[in-house]
């Protein structure tokens, strides 16, 4: 089906990727969406950012989920072929390797801005061009920010937001990451930032991925901005967060810091 790319050979399928008659890329700017059983909210999502003002194009990388996710990402992609597309993998293989799969994609395509988001509503698909701008204006990675200029989280409970925040300032102590949203998921990066950071290096696969990201960016001198938006607790489906999650977070922040110093990162 256009519009669908198998996981096995993202290479070979530039022959269907989403062109213009003559050839260019139809936009420059690409959204990354990973999901797993997020068929609630994924047409909604799709249509969301499709509807902005500007031209955004789409990659779902989908984890084989069960619910159906992948089909409804195909409806929506032979509604749009020139601007959705699907990685459909066979399992869940986490988050890390879900982003990077489709950051691959968008480097291969020649798309110059990559953005990430969440397929939940909990970043809100209208703050896109607001980290678009940022990077159109002279930023490296725009980072769509919790945590600045003060608590932007809706409907959290005290406990998730303790985690969620204490995870911050515990990973700026040690690591001395000048970000305040250090696990933040909604960000937009210019494609010279992907580009420069040997993706192959990257080995979280949780939410951690997001702290390396972030650290490995920032130790690169590119200028990471943070932008304030308004975090929104999902409504539908069910949060991926785990205790395994956390666990891992936390070792990361340890295991980058001692990379860092014996120049190993």
């Amino acid at each position: 089906m256009p519009g669908s790319v198998d996981h096995t050979d993202a290479v070979s399928a530039a022959a269907v990727l989403p062109h213009d008659e003559a050839g260019s890329a139809t936009s420059d700017v690409v959204v990354v969406v990973p999901t797993y059983n997020e068929s609630r909210n994924i047409t909604s999502i799709l249509e969301t950012v499709l509807s902005l003002d500007g031209w955004y194009s789409v990659i779902v990388v989908d984890d084989g989920s069960p619910d159906g996710t992948g089909n409804l990402v195909k409806e929506v992609c032979a509604r749009f072929p020139k601007r959705v597309q699907l990685i459909e993998r066979e399992a869940k293989s986490g988050l890390g390797t879900a982003y990077l799969a489709g950051f691959r994609l968008a480097l291969e395509q020649g798309f110059q801005l990559i953005c990430q988001m969440d397929a939940d509503f909990s970043h809100d698909p209208t703050d896109l061009p607001r980290l678009v701008d940022a990077i159109r204006g002279g930023a490296d990675m725009a980072i769509g920010s919790r945590y600045r200029d003060g608590v932007r989280v809706v409907n959290w409970p005290l406990s998730r937001l303790i985690l969620s925040y204490g995870a911050s300032v515990y990973t700026r102590l040690i690591t001395g990451l000048p970000v305040r949203d250090v696990t933040a998921g909604f960000k937009c990066i210019h494609r010279r930032v992907l580009e420069g950071l040997e993706l192959e290096r990257i080995t979280s696969n949780g939410y951690s991925f997001q702290v390396e990201l972030h650290y490995r960016t920032w130790k690169k001198g590119f200028n990471v901005v943070e932008v304030p938006i308004v975090f929104t607790e999902r409504v539908e489906g069910t949060s991926k967060m785990n205790r395994s999650i956390v666990k891992e977070a936390a070792l990361k922040v340890w295991e980058l810091r001692l990379r860092q110093i014996f120049g190993r990162l």
